[in-house]
């Protein structure tokens, strides 16, 4: 029997040996690195996708730093994800080319991955993984077409259920979003009071059903709910009216939710002017809560601006000045409308207007106001659901020019789409705040991630009808399966993330209904622009109208 050492001394004898074998394999094959991946012509990057690939022949090109010999392919060592066979190829000594015939699964997520190891002629340092999502095919209708008047109604009825069916059932007041129980919103509830003229002239409710939920809304707001200086907070609590907050230190006045809250108030107000107790007692309680909101006490004591924000625990803390162009002209329309608490003129000027001049073109599109590109698209609907911007000017703009040439400059940078979007078109458009695949976001052609949020489009019609009305059709009977809902379109969705989202929020749920009837018959415009205090508004401010 050996000696335990003198084992030991062959034992490692017979590893070197091995071992120097194994080294010598390893200089005879070049070490290398995939440096590039091409899908269908698109670079993609290590462990992301390409989007929008084709259903049959995809062609993958894998570039290496080392000459490889496509004849050692071990394919044990490169395939992908839902699919078998391959296809291989070699363009150049250092390119390998992998084809899927297909057919492939329409809007589907494939990945190929490559494992590191000694094939191909090279030693391949590290694994990889490339992925391409299959493109949508939207060359059939989902749902059976129907007239284009048809489709308009179908579209308001829906959105008008979140309002009218998914109300809270104590307040009436709509919740902020799908399934946010007890949180309501006043900017929301606003755009929701709204609908209910629409559903009345559309017969998805009568104007006795429409009375009792608006003088419910409103005895509601006079008798539960929280106010600061007449000035309601963003949130609420449905149930019993107190402030819900939005955030640290916003949980008092919200000044522009208010004005939006009042926008769909005065509407009412002026829609039902009938002589019974309901209808009277619904312009009667408008009213009380009309004069009692303080606008003037939110230019902190006399400034020249107005501020969005009030709280009794934080004071003016959040500090935010309400001016430049975004979707706040109608608190100072409505501030200078007050009978009991209005502005002057010099809070508008000096306030508000200060800086809001524009006058680039964009898509040899002139935009008079504004941030570049004009920002997101809700900058043209929440002031204007019942604010006409038809014959709307002063010495900044001319209202009706900057809302065309606003949403014509969306729809131009999606039919453009600079980014190389997938789903992106001329029919595929419109960026606004939504939700999104990340969280929520104010998208606009200057912070886009690939999202397409129905209302932007759709709250567009009256401004640019061709091409809204060419996005409904395609969201609905090309996108429809996926985007359709309860209560209408869908949030949002990206085409290019493979995202759609189940959510729905008043805010964007609001415009729709409104502004298709404003495109429609002009029933809202008509109607708030009856108002006396609103005209008298626009007078001060030195508004044509």
């Amino acid at each position: 029997m050996k000696h335990p050492k003198t084992l030991s001394i062959a034992a490692a004898f017979l590893c070197a040996v091995l071992l120097c074998a194994s080294c010598r394999g390893k200089e005879d094959l070049t070490s290398a690195v995939i440096f590039r991946c091409t899908i269908d012509g698109r670079i993609v990057a290590q462990g992301k996708s390409a989007s929008g690939t084709s259903l049959e022949n995809v062609v993958i090109n894998l570039e290496f730093t080392g000459q490889i010999d496509a004849s050692k392919l071990d394919r044990d060592k490169i395939w992908f994800s839902n699919f078998g066979d391959y296809s291989v190829s070699q363009a150049n000594d250092f390119t390998l080319t992998l084809t899927l015939a297909g057919p492939l699964e329409e809007y589907s997520k494939y990945t190929v991955f490559i494992t590191a190891g000694d094939y191909l002629g090279v030693h391949l340092l590290g694994d990889y993984s490339f992925g391409f999502v299959t493109g949508f095919d939207d060359s059939k209708d989902v749902f059976p077409r129907i007239s284009t008047d048809d489709l308009l109604t179908k579209v308001q009825e829906r959105t008008f259920a979140y309002f009218w069916d998914y109300a809270h059932p104590v307040s009436g007041l709509a919740r902020e979003r799908l399934n946010s129980g007890e949180t309501v919103t006043t900017g929301g509830s606003g755009f929701g009071l709204m609908t209910i003229p629409v559903g009345i002239a559309r017969g998805f409710i009568t104007r006795e059903e429409g009375a009792q939920r608006a003088l419910k809304v409103v005895n509601f707001l006079c008798n539960n709910a929280d106010r600061f200086h007449g000035v309601f907070p963003h949130w609420l609590n449905g149930s019993t009216g107190a402030t819900m907050p939005f955030g640290t230190y916003d949980n008092g006045a919200d000044l522009v939710e208010t004005a939006f809250l009042m926008e769909g108030l005065l509407t009412l107000r002026a829609y039902f002017d009938g002589a019974d107790a309901t209808e009277t007692a619904i312009r009667s309680g408008v009213t009380t809560l009309w004069e009692d909101v303080e606008w003037d006490w939110f230019t902190q004591g006399g400034q020249d601006v107005l501020y969005w924000h009030w709280s009794a625990d934080y004071d003016w803390k959040i500090n935010m000045k309400i001016k430049g162009w975004n979707e706040a002209l109608i608190i100072y329309v409505l501030a200078a409308s007050s009978p009991t608490h209005p502005i002057t003129k010099d809070v508008y000027d000096k306030g508000w207007a200060s800086g809001i001049k524009n006058g680039k073109k964009y898509y040899d599109i002139t935009l008079s106001l504004g941030e570049s590109h004009g920002g997101p698209m809700f900058f043209a609907h929440y002031s204007f659901l019942g604010l006409d911007p038809r014959n709307l000017s002063d010495t900044y703009a001319n209202y009706w020019e900057q809302n065309v040439a606003h949403a014509k400059i969306n729809h131009a940078y999606c039919a453009a789409n600079p980014r190389g979007n997938y789903g992106y078109s001329d029919v595929c458009w419109g960026l606004t705040a939504s939700d999104y695949w990340g969280g929520y976001i104010a998208s606009s052609p200057t912070n886009d991630t690939g999202t397409i949020a129905p209302t932007a489009a759709l709250a567009s019609i009256p401004y640019t009808p061709e091409e809204s009305l060419a996005a409904m059709e395609y969201f609905y009977y090309k996108l429809g399966k996926r985007l359709w809902g309860e209560y209408g379109f869908y949030d949002a969705f990206s085409l290019e993330h493979q995202w759609f989202a189940r959510s729905y929020i008043a805010i964007d749920q609001g415009p729709i209904v409104c502004m298709i009837e404003n495109y429609r018959s002009g029933l809202l415009w008509n109607t708030f622009m009856t108002d006396s205090d609103v005209r008298h508004g626009l007078d001060v401010l030195g508004f044509s109208y």
